[in-house]
């Protein structure tokens, strides 16, 4: 659709903020002007698009995403990235601060990201600052500079240059952020379980996951809630993989730790009883843990105990993922640890929710209000309502499709989910009421954290 020209969007399945039913969306200079009952928006108004029983969804915010530009653009970059994001329904990115080189820890490494994704996002995206050993003084003027919060890892993170935090630097990264009013988001894994864990090489994924242990997260969770109470800072945990953490999370909440965490598609969907010998494709840190770990965590979400389900989308080149397919030994211990998935957690979680009689408008709460609310863009992002960015999908949720690796628009074509069967697939995206079509010129925009970042409401355990 041509832009700034008004265009109602028709379906039978619209997902609004109160939930699924069908209705018009009038979409006015990029913005949706307003709902209204399914077919009461006159042809008048502007073009009709009329998606049937198609359902549209507002754009999915993914507010884990490692695009790697600059410095290791081979493994990731921004134009590759946003388009996998659209083709995925995903309309919003945040960029982790690792693993380009430089690392958003400093105000002039914002600048350079910045400078290098001018002109290549197909979707809108911000930036997380990084918050290492030696650069507290450089928290306050970048948050200033507009980034959502700051990510620390409490063990190795697998790259030198963003080293992890001991306990001093966590409480004093954590008084500042505190100070502040930023969010902490946090990569909790105990590195003293880590070191003290079996580590056996080789293709036996039995063997990797006995080396990050569910004590790694309880520990390390442990730890940061009891820093968190002492310095008042808000906290997020990444990438919850254990539902052993659940219980911590609960208690600190009725003890008053302002505290959320998410989870990731990899940990719903996929199960480490799947996992082949050499398949390093599914090497991620935190694992992916057993089928009834899996239950528990989706227990866990359909109950409201997280904010959000996000990509921790952390591709690199096949080659570092040691992948016997392309010549590699497929040892766990020696590939890169990271999930390729940004372009297939929509259909691949709502596969899975389907099947659980989980419905649309959980998937949508968990996957683009959630990760809104999480980052302060409530009032522009995460929903279908008058005066939202005009941020949608038309998405079929009945369609079935094989993955093929090599169709999927990121950099590399590795993925633990080539050759598997999802169900759902994007038809269209729009980012501001325009379509995003990958072979066009991009039009995605940089955002800054809103100046009022609103608390993140603590979820409640729904009966």
């Amino acid at each position: 659709m041509p832009f700034g020209q008004p265009t109602v969007i028709r379906s039978g399945r619209a997902v609004l903020p109160d939930g699924e039913r069908p209705a018009d969306v009038l979409i006015q200079d990029g913005t949706i002007a307003r709902t209204a009952p399914h077919g009461s928006l006159a042809a008048a108004e502007g073009e009709l698009v009329d998606l049937g029983d198609t359902a549209l969804l507002p754009g999915l915010v993914d507010t884990h995403v490692h695009v790697n530009e600059p410095g290791r653009t081979e493994w990731e970059g921004f134009a590759a990235a946003t388009r996998a994001a659209a083709a995925g329904g995903v309309t919003t990115i945040i960029d982790m601060p690792l693993n380009s080189i430089p690392p958003t820890t400093t105000v002039a490494g914002l600048a350079l990201k910045r400078k290098t994704a001018e002109g290549q996002a197909w979707v809108d995206l911000g930036f997380w600052g990084g918050a290492v050993p030696g650069n507290l003084a450089d928290l306050e003027p970048l948050y200033r500079e507009g980034v959502f919060g700051f990510k620390s890892f409490l063990a190795p993170s697998g790259v030198d240059e963003f080293p992890h935090v001991e306990a001093e630097d966590l409480a004093a990264a954590l008084a500042e952020q505190a100070r502040i009013g930023a969010l902490a988001i946090i990569h909790a894994e105990d590195p003293a379980v880590l070191a003290a864990a079996p580590q056996q090489p080789g293709v036996h994924y039995r063997d990797f996951l006995a080396s990050r242990p569910a004590d790694a997260e309880t520990a390390a969770v442990a730890r940061l809630l009891d820093t968190a109470r002492r310095t008042g800072a808000r906290v997020h945990i990444l990438h919850v993989s254990s539902a052993a953490v659940l219980p911590l999370l609960r208690q600190a909440r009725e003890d008053g730790v302002r505290v959320s965490a998410e989870t990731c598609p990899h940990y719903l969907t996929l199960a480490a009883e799947q996992v082949p010998d050499g398949g390093t494709a599914f090497k991620c840190c935190p694992p992916i843990r057993d089928e009834s770990n899996r239950d528990a965590l989706w227990e866990a979400l359909a109950n409201g105990e997280f904010i959000a389900v996000v990509s921790d989308h952390s591709p690199s080149t096949p080659d570092l993922k040691l992948l016997p397919e392309y010549g590699g030994s497929g040892d766990f211990a020696a590939a890169w640890g990271g999930i390729a998935s940004l372009q297939l957690g929509l259909p691949a979680v709502w596969t899975e929710a389907r099947r659980r009689g989980l419905t649309l408008a959980d998937v949508v709460r968990w996957m683009s209000a959630g990760p809104a609310e999480l980052v302060g863009l409530t009032g522009t992002k995460g929903a279908i309502a008058a005066g939202h960015d005009a941020d949608l999908v038309a998405f079929d949720p009945e369609r079935e499709f094989a993955v093929r690796a090599s169709g999927l628009h990121h950099r590399n074509p590795v993925t633990p989910y080539a050759g598997r069967t999802l169900t759902g697939a994007v038809r269209t995206t729009w980012l501001r009421g325009r379509q995003v079509d990958p072979a066009a010129r991009p039009f995605g925009r940089q955002l800054a954290r809103p100046h009022s970042h609103p608390t993140v409401t603590t979820p409640s355990v729904r009966a």
